[in-house]
């Protein structure tokens, strides 16, 4: 089995009084799919933001290519989402002052690069999104599946090692959560992206590779061992 990329060791988040993580475990390999599962409250959305670096777990290990992420400041953990991580959430937050073009190319230009190359990268990865034609509209003028397709590219187009996907889908009908599925799954695959999938819907956990079970703060395998 390939090297962990991220490796979590029980993870601890308490907000006054309510334990979020309870001793969470948690691994993924460059490349592989892994979907997090749950009930509503049983700290899958935490665990993703501790993973993240979004939020700094109260105790426990948390290394990402061998870097102790819980060690790190907020100005390192910020950097390291920056230049390593990507994220789509569920309803997309993309600026409603860019055209879809623009905010693909947002993060790309906050890493350095330049207006021309980071539109000619934004626009290849809204042709491989499937949804080229609508470069340049703005987010509120295009469908659901449409907004959730450019907030994926934008995640995809720095090529991350890591995506973390926090219930994708969950805005979308049925046939339009297939789709924005398939082409994140495929696009994932081909960059070698990680994805960290938080998701409630079994036919969306399909598209990984293991699936971990959050229930009271604390994660579980779907074979049975701990994550």
């Amino acid at each position: 089995m390939t090297a962990p990329l991220l490796t979590a060791s029980g993870l601890r988040k308490a907000y006054g009084p309510t334990t979020a993580l309870d001793g969470a475990d948690f691994r993924i390999s460059a490349g592989e799919v892994v979907a997090v599962m749950g009930p509503s409250g049983s700290g899958k959305s935490t665990l993703l933001h501790c993973l993240a670096g979004i939020v700094p777990p109260d105790a426990g290990e948390l290394r990402y290519r061998e870097r102790d992420v819980a060690g790190m400041s907020d100005s390192e953990r910020s950097a390291l989402r920056r230049a390593e991580f990507g994220f789509v959430f569920q309803f997309g937050q993309l600026v409603p002052e860019l055209s879809c073009l623009e905010n693909v190319a947002l993060p790309l230009r906050l890493n350095g690069l330049r207006r021309r190359a980071a539109n000619e990268v934004a626009r290849m990865w809204l042709d491989r999104l499937e949804v080229g034609e609508i470069a340049d509209k703005q987010p509120g003028t295009v469908s659901g599946g449409q907004g959730q397709r450019v907030a994926v590219a934008r995640a995809l187009a720095p090529e991350p090692r890591v995506l973390f996907a926090d219930e994708p889908t969950g805005a979308l009908d049925s046939l339009n959560s297939e789709r924005v599925m398939q082409l994140l799954v495929h696009a994932a695959r081909e960059t070698g992206s990680a994805v960290v999938l938080v998701t409630h819907d079994a036919r969306v956990a399909a598209y990984s590779d293991r699936e971990v079970v959050v229930r009271d703060g604390r994660t579980r395998d779907r074979l049975g061992w701990a994550a």
